[in-house]
């Protein structure tokens, strides 16, 4: 009985609509990922735009009929404006750096990886001790301490080679990683652990290049479609919110409120 109690513990719910098997555990970004979906799932076919026999998903792939119902629900449910031109100066001015072509950095790094399963405050307690030593040690010791930690730590097959990532431009890396690598000037081991989808990073600068800005009309088209779609994000973010405080959710976290969605 104690085991069939812990299989129904792990089985997490949307409404009564099962995410996942009770032996499939699950990362926690994972399983709220799969809960949105079904949240989705579940408002476009109240809209009467997926058939009510389609079924939810337990290892988180949907039918192609719910994914182009959602698809149709989120067209109708965000409201997306086009951006005023003032607006557009200003995120331009915000975020001068995005708008560099041909800035590079050369890299190396300890890769602490995040997998199914994987305690993250555990893995953060392993990465700490081993960022602070190669940050001490790298500035006052003969030898290559970050190669050495690199080999000896890092998940990455770039370990191998201490690390080295070589030349990189931001098209090269997950969003993430690239937002704490380019359109700064530190060089050296960066005073922080790297945050990415992959994992937890001890990341060393060794050289930059910082590229060539581009003039507001060259890239009015391309600022413009950056903040519609954080426009798109937001909106998405706050119906999710909205879905979930209508919702009974079990096994699951979800940020909920009871308020109408502000377009």
């Amino acid at each position: 009985m104690p085991n069939d109690m812990n299989a129904i513990a792990n089985v997490a719910r949307v409404n009564g609509a099962v995410l996942n098997t009770a032996e499939e555990i699950l990362a926690p970004e994972e399983l709220r990922q799969r809960a949105c979906t079904e949240l989705l799932r579940q408002a476009a076919q109240r809209a009467g735009l997926l058939d009510v026999d389609d079924r939810p998903s337990t290892d988180g792939v949907i039918s192609e009929a719910a994914a182009a119902a959602i698809e149709t629900l989120l067209e109708r449910a965000l409201e997306v404006p086009e951006p005023s031109e003032e607006a557009c100066r200003r995120h331009y001015v915000a975020n001068a750096s995005a708008w560099r072509t041909g800035e590079r950095v050369r890299v190396r790094h300890i890769l602490f990886a995040v997998t199914p399963g994987v305690d993250v405050v555990a893995l953060r307690k392993q990465a700490e001790p081993v960022y602070l030593d190669v940050r001490c040690r790298a500035a006052g010791e003969e030898g290559d301490v970050f190669a050495e930690a690199a080999r000896k730590w890092s998940n990455c097959p770039s370990g191998e080679q201490g690390g080295d990532l070589g030349w990189l431009e931001a098209g090269d890396c997950a969003p993430e990683f690239a937002r704490e690598l380019f359109g700064r000037i530190e060089v050296g081991v960066l005073p922080r652990l790297v945050h990415s989808r992959f994992g937890l990073h001890i990341v060393e600068v060794l050289e930059r290049e910082p590229g060539v800005a581009q003039s507001f009309e060259s890239v009015r088209g391309a600022v413009a479609m950056a903040l519609r779609q954080q426009t798109w994000v937001t909106g998405l973010r706050q119906y999710l919110q909205l879905l979930a405080g209508e919702a009974v959710l079990e096994g699951v976290e979800l940020d909920a409120a009871d308020t109408p969605l502000v377009q």
